[in-house]
């Protein structure tokens, strides 16, 4: 038996809101026998449509969809905007080919710049030859908000790292360090005081060689590999 071949697209869906619009949209995807890989909600705005009866303009939201199509997108995009509820479909890069992989930093304002300013630089470097890598960066200070927001990652799309900058962290830091690691998210921490050093896979002391190696480690376009290392300690 012939495995369909699956190409990869985004579909930008904009509708009127309202009850079973995912449902409707679904349907069509199925029939199309398309494999979805995600799906964002983006906004609301007011949408221009024939079922709008006052001329004030009715409530829209933009929905995002990643997937797999064995046939071809345009036949899919039209027979969803021919839904009643639909307003424009229209198929996009993907995320994916534009943003690439994710590398989110977070911790202490002051470490979270430095750790930035190396991964944008090494970013740089690998997206001139085709990569595509993204740095993410919010600061945060208290243990609830840290390990909140380390739980949060693995729930982002394309996030292939974590970098932990700030002078401590313990507590329920290190135990989200641990259960998004068993999810096989990669973690690196800043060399600090605090167990989350001992619950990351890298510990690095300079801030901006941890941007480095963050990026060297989810870059195709290099050599490096934590795996590979003898130690674990930098």
């Amino acid at each position: 038996m012939t495995e369909k071949i699956m190409n990869r697209f985004g579909l930008l869906v904009f509708v009127i809101n309202g009850p079973g619009v995912l449902h409707q949209l679904t349907g069509v995807l199925a029939r199309h026998h398309a494999d979805i890989l995600s799906v964002d909600i983006i906004d609301e705005r007011a949408a221009r449509s024939e079922n709008d009866k006052n001329g004030q303009g009715l409530l829209g939201t933009r929905i995002y969809f990643e997937i797999d199509l064995p046939g071809d997108a345009q036949a899919l995009a039209q027979e969803i905007e021919a839904l009643p509820v639909v307003e424009s479909a229209q198929v996009v890069q993907t995320m994916q080919k534009i943003y690439g992989k994710r590398i989110i930093i977070m911790g202490g304002g002051a470490q979270v710049g430095q750790v930035a300013l190396g991964a944008i630089a090494e970013a740089d470097r690998h997206n001139i030859r085709g990569e595509h890598i993204s740095i993410d960066t919010i600061p945060l200070v208290g243990e609830q908000s840290l390990a909140a927001a380390v739980r949060a990652v693995t729930r982002l799309a394309r996030v292939r790292a974590l970098v932990l900058a700030g002078s401590l962290m313990g507590g329920d830091i290190e135990q989200a360090v641990r259960e998004v690691r068993e999810q096989g998210l990669l973690v690196i921490s800043l060399n600090m005081a605090g167990s989350v050093p001992e619950a990351s896979d890298l510990v690095v002391t300079d801030p901006v060689q941890a941007g480095v190696m963050a990026v060297m480690a989810v870059a195709e376009t290099a050599k490096f590999n934590i795996a590979r290392l003898k130690r674990r300690t930098f």
